[in-house]
């Protein structure tokens, strides 16, 4: 298959990449670097800049697939200007694709988007899935909705479309394990508030098993990609102590402490999004890591 694919150098990405890669697949991606163009036989850069409407429609020659991943980070403080890039990086970049289809002749029969897991209520003890109809009431949750309206649209060009809800991501080589491991590591880790909020989480390679599942298998819908186990933050902060053979001797961090240090964006510590992922199990998806000891072990 041929696939177009936006934020492919990312942490994501760039994983992505190489195990669509593995699985036989040529990749054309889009970027808003022109020094990351590469032209190699099964993998093909174009420029496009979402803010001017540019694109090189040359990307879509083949295509059957868009994998969209684009979208600036959460994990930078969320000043007023930046939350406006938050929402303008997913929102932009769909409809510039969007517009782009619809004026091009193409062979795109699916479209598969990130989205996230705040879209869903606070939940200690019951257990959302992808019918749960309620909502959380944030600005994450806020970015979650307009960031899959925008790619609700394209079932207006007969498209299939697919949103994929995020959990924390968990990899060596980036992402917010690392900066989880960090400070335990040095001995000042700490369980945030009473530490009873459920994380949902998932490995990358989960992750990118779960794109590849997902377009190969051409499903439409949405589907969680969290591991089948969700943790608390106290479990997973005594966990990775222990395997690091780390004292824990500090007291629990408050949230407005942490709200002093970090801003609104630190209510990504102290959420809590109890989640299922029976769904995409349910169409035989298997995940490497379905519990977090096991990814434990990997990561370090």
């Amino acid at each position: 298959m041929k696939l177009l694919i936006t934020g492919a150098t990312g942490l994501i990405g760039t994983a992505l990449v190489k195990q669509l890669h593995k699985n036989g697949h040529i990749i054309n991606y889009l970027t808003t670097s022109k020094n990351k163009l590469k032209s190699e036989p099964n993998y093909r850069g174009f420029y496009w800049n979402p803010e001017q409407n540019e694109i090189d429609t040359d990307c879509l020659k083949g295509v059957e697939a868009i994998i969209h991943l684009a979208g600036a980070s959460i994990a930078k403080r969320w000043t007023k200007k930046y939350k406006k890039e938050i929402f303008s990086s997913r929102t932009k970049t769909a409809d510039l694709l969007f517009s782009t289809l619809k004026n091009t002749n193409h062979n795109v029969s699916h479209f598969i988007s990130a989205s996230g897991t705040a879209i869903y209520p606070e939940s200690f003890e019951k257990v959302h899935d992808e019918n749960t109809t309620a909502t959380a009431n944030d600005f994450l949750s806020e970015v979650v909705k307009v960031w899959e309206k925008a790619a609700n649209q394209f079932e207006i060009l007969g498209i299939k479309v697919s949103k994929i809800r995020t959990g924390v991501v968990y990899a060596k080589s980036g992402g917010a394990f690392q900066e989880i491991v960090k400070p335990i590591k040095f001995c000042v880790g700490a369980i945030m508030g009473n530490g009873k909020q459920m994380q949902s989480w998932i490995h990358i390679d989960d992750l990118v098993n779960l794109y590849c599942f997902i377009a190969e298998q051409q499903l439409e819908g949405i589907y969680n990609a969290i591991a089948p186990e969700t943790i608390s933050n106290e479990t997973q902060t005594k966990s990775i102590a222990k395997y690091l053979n780390k004292p824990l001797f500090l007291p629990n961090i408050p949230q407005f402490l942490m709200k002093i240090v970090l801003g609104q964006m630190s209510i990504l510590l102290f959420t809590s999004k109890n989640l299922s992922s029976e769904k995409i199990r349910k169409k035989g998806f298997s995940f490497i890591y379905p519990n977090f000891n096991a990814a434990l072990k990997e990561l370090l």
